[in-house]
């Protein structure tokens, strides 16, 4: 019995945690000037953070409110989306 939660924990418990610490991080870590994609999948640059909000820009002329929860990723400098879902190293 003991096995199997050790299974467990590790093939499930552990790495939802790590993916959750992950994007809790990312979500702290936004700064005015960042282009990120949300969970609905609208693009754009932050103009405006506040605590649990953030104001985009996503065109010449429209600015969002978002909730700060719904940011699915963070578009890196080479205008690729920084993967915020998987690890695809195994550096522990």
């Amino acid at each position: 019995m003991v096995l199997i939660f050790a299974i467990f924990y590790f093939l499930l418990i552990r790495p939802q945690a790590k993916e959750r610490k992950k994007q809790e991080d990312m979500l702290k870590a936004l700064k005015k000037g960042d282009e990120i994609i949300t969970s609905g999948g609208i693009i754009g640059k932050i103009v405006h953070v506040d605590e649990n909000r953030l104001t985009v820009k996503t065109g010449e002329n429209t600015r969002l409110t978002v909730d700060r929860g719904r940011v699915a990723t963070v578009v890196g400098a080479e205008g690729k989306a920084q993967d915020t879902s998987r690890d695809k190293t195994k550096a522990e």
